[in-house]
C-alpha cells in the first residue's frame, strides 16, 4: 500500500480574480502564503517519507514552506501538472463560458474529448492524472507521500476514485491549502480524509468550500 496526503496550492491572484491559470501561472496572495504556513505547520507534526510538487509555480511555492519546516526535499513531478487548457489560460471563468462552453459545465454534460486550442480533453487530463498517480504509488510503494499539486488534479482524482463518468457535471470544491488522505493497492483506492481545512480555521483570509 502506498498512502499520499495530497495538498492543493495556496490561493494565488488568478484565484482571487477566477481566472483560469492551467500551465500559467500567478504568484500566492498574502493569504495563499498564509495557506502554505499553515500546512507546512501540520505536516511538520506528520511522518511522511517524501515530498513530491507540481513543476508549476503556486505549488512550487507551497511545497517550499513544507519543506522548510519537515526537511524534506521537494521533488519536482510535471506528470502532476493542473489541466493545459491552452488558449483559454488567463480567461475569467465568465468569459471562458462564452467563449468555450464545451469545457466544462456545471449543469449540463460535457464532451471529455472536446479540447481548447493547444491544450487538454477532459479524457486527456484524466488519464494523464490516473497514470501518474499510479506511477507515484508503484515508484514510492509502502511508503506515505506528501504531493502538492492543483485543484483541477485533485477533483479528478476525485472522479477516478469514485468513478464518475467524465461527461458528467460534478462540482467538486478543493480548497487551497486543504489535506486530503489517501491510500492505494492493488488498484484500489481509499479516501482516508478529504477536503480537510482544520488547520486553516484561523488562517487570514481563509473562505470555505
Amino acid at each position: 500500500m502506498t498512502r499520499f496526503i495530497v495538498v492543493r496550492h495556496g490561493q494565488t491572484t488568478w484565484n482571487l480574480e477566477a481566472r483560469i491559470q492551467g500551465h500559467r501561472d500567478s504568484a500566492l496572495t498574502e493569504a495563499g502564503r498564509n495557506q502554505a504556513q499553515a500546512i507546512a505547520a501540520r505536516l511538520e507534526g506528520e511522518s511522511f517519507d517524501a515530498l513530491v510538487a507540481s513543476d508549476l509555480g503556486r505549488a512550487q511555492a507551497t511545497a517550499q514552506a513544507i519543506a522548510a519546516r519537515t526537511g524534506h526535499a521537494v521533488l519536482t513531478d510535471p506528470r502532476i501538472r493542473e489541466r493545459n487548457y491552452g488558449a483559454a489560460e488567463g480567461l475569467t471563468y465568465g468569459e471562458l463560458d462564452v467563449q468555450f462552453p464545451e469545457v466544462f459545465s456545471k449543469v449540463l454534460p460535457t464532451d471529455p474529448d472536446f479540447e481548447v486550442p493547444g491544450g487538454e480533453s477532459r479524457r486527456q487530463f484524466h488519464d494523464r492524472v490516473k497514470a501518474a498517480f499510479e506511477a507515484l504509488a508503484r515508484e514510492h510503494a509502502g511508503r506515505r507521500v506528501a504531493v502538492v499539486c492543483h485543484g483541477g488534479v485533485l477533483a479528478m482524482l476525485y472522479r477516478i476514485i469514485h468513478d464518475i463518468e467524465l461527461a458528467t457535471p460534478y462540482p467538486i470544491p478543493i480548497v487551497n491549502a486543504s489535506y486530503n488522505g489517501l491510500a492505494y493497492a492493488h488498484g484500489t483506492w481509499e479516501v482516508e480524509a478529504w477536503g480537510d481545512t482544520a488547520h486553516l480555521g484561523a488562517v487570514a483570509g481563509f473562505v470555505g468550500p
